[in-house]
């Protein structure tokens, strides 16, 4: 049996590792807290390309980015500089970023309004796509209303389009970046499930 300083002494690494996470999160709210929006609106010009005037992106192969989180956006970057996810436009897009640009672009995009989704759903895919989100359960990451929360994004309103191919890229691990969350929801989806979830929060506001 070992001895209460032995057992303090085995608890040590443990405490070390949880004490440098929560250093590392403070970090990284103090450094999104200084973070600049109208520098990032300067920096975001040439995202309107694709992305759309403030983040409402017309095409619907883009995402909408306004009234995304910060966090986020911030994540995504720096995963498409880093090579933790792969895209033939953002690639290069993010290469050149530095911690400051990322920083202030999320910030930009948060704080922008999402426009009301043009995408027609379909009633029946809707109902049962709610159903689905509810049995995986999707709102414990989420959120209630799919608002997002820090790392994890907004999804409501999101580009039907682009919706299902997330989905469809954690489903055959060709998109990873998600510490293995997403893809363990996804891999059980069928291909009907993931059009019901895209039309259901594609059609939320």
């Amino acid at each position: 049996m070992r001895s209460p300083s032995a057992r303090a002494r085995s608890r040590q690494p443990a405490l070390a590792g949880r004490a440098f996470l929560l250093c590392a999160a403070l970090a990284g709210i103090a450094a999104i807290a200084r973070a600049d929006p109208e520098a990032g609106k300067r920096k975001a010009e040439s995202c309107v390309a694709c992305h759309g005037p403030m983040g409402n992106a017309a095409n619907p192969q883009y995402p909408v980015l306004a009234g995304q989180t910060a966090r986020y956006i911030y994540q995504e970057l720096k995963d498409f500089k880093e090579g933790r996810r792969s895209d033939p436009i953002m690639t290069p897009m993010a290469a050149p970023l530095s911690r400051e640009d990322m920083l202030d672009l999320g910030e930009y995009f948060a704080a922008q309004k999402p426009i009301p989704s043009q995408f027609k759903a379909d009633g029946q895919k809707v109902e049962a796509g709610r159903k689905k989100a509810d049995e995986v359960p999707c709102t414990m990451c989420h959120l209630g209303g799919f608002a997002g929360q820090n790392e994890i994004p907004r999804v409501a309103g999101q580009q039907y389009a682009y919706i299902v191919k997330q989905l469809e890229d954690f489903r055959s691990r060709k998109r990873t970046n998600d510490a293995g969350s997403m893809t363990s929801v996804a891999r059980g989806l069928s291909d009907a499930d993931i059009q019901n979830l895209a039309n259901y929060i594609a059609n939320l506001q």
